[in-house]
């Protein structure tokens, strides 16, 4: 009896870990705010977040519809930093042609952020974003969280990863496949 009551008590305090169960239900997502980045190796599926960049994640849906993503590579790529795509040049000095006024917020650079790329200028963001593969707390408050990763981070793992010595540029980069708006996609796999 004082065993059982152990186990109740452990329970009702959470002590036990939680475990989850086939019946939990998945969260629903945001079909609207949420993206399919198709990799070579796997499909990343980020939450956008207008509730913090809404004129960052408007563009970004513009640009994914038109299919301005496809085929795009990661052209800077560092390994326990960051990913980098979003420039049809493909050498980090391209973009779609227009600027975005920053939409700092107080949203982490953690595992999995979506976020910005920009020159010197903080309102200078285009169409180039990256991924962070790791924490980087020094971006927090200087680049436009618009994402999250949330399924498929073992993908982006695998994106090719840059020289060292040359700032993370990509000799034959990962590209691409394509880029969709979760809404817009039959196959919601």
């Amino acid at each position: 009896m004082r065993r059982l009551l152990a186990l109740v008590l452990s329970f009702f305090l959470g002590i036990l870990p939680f475990t989850a169960s086939a019946a939990a239900p998945k969260p629903v997502l945001d079909a609207e705010n949420t993206l399919y980045l198709d990799l070579p190796d796997g499909r990343v599926v980020i939450q956008m977040r207008p509730d913090i960049a809404p004129k960052h994640v408007a563009r970004i849906k513009e640009l994914v519809r038109q299919g301005f993503y496809d085929g795009l590579t990661f052209h800077r790529v560092i390994p326990g930093f960051m990913a980098q795509t979003g420039d049809p040049s493909g050498d980090g000095t391209g973009g779609s042609g227009k600027h975005l006024k920053a939409e700092f917020s107080k949203a982490p650079h953690v595992r999995g952020t979506v976020s910005m790329a920009r020159a010197s200028d903080p309102d200078s963001g285009d169409s180039q974003f990256f991924i962070c593969f790791n924490t980087v707390p020094n971006l927090d408050g200087q680049y436009t969280v618009w994402g999250q990763v949330i399924s498929g981070m073992e993908f982006v793992d695998k994106i090719k990863a840059g020289s060292t010595f040359n700032n993370g540029a990509v000799t034959n980069p990962t590209k691409i496949v394509k880029m969709r708006v979760a809404a817009d996609v039959k196959d919601q796999r």
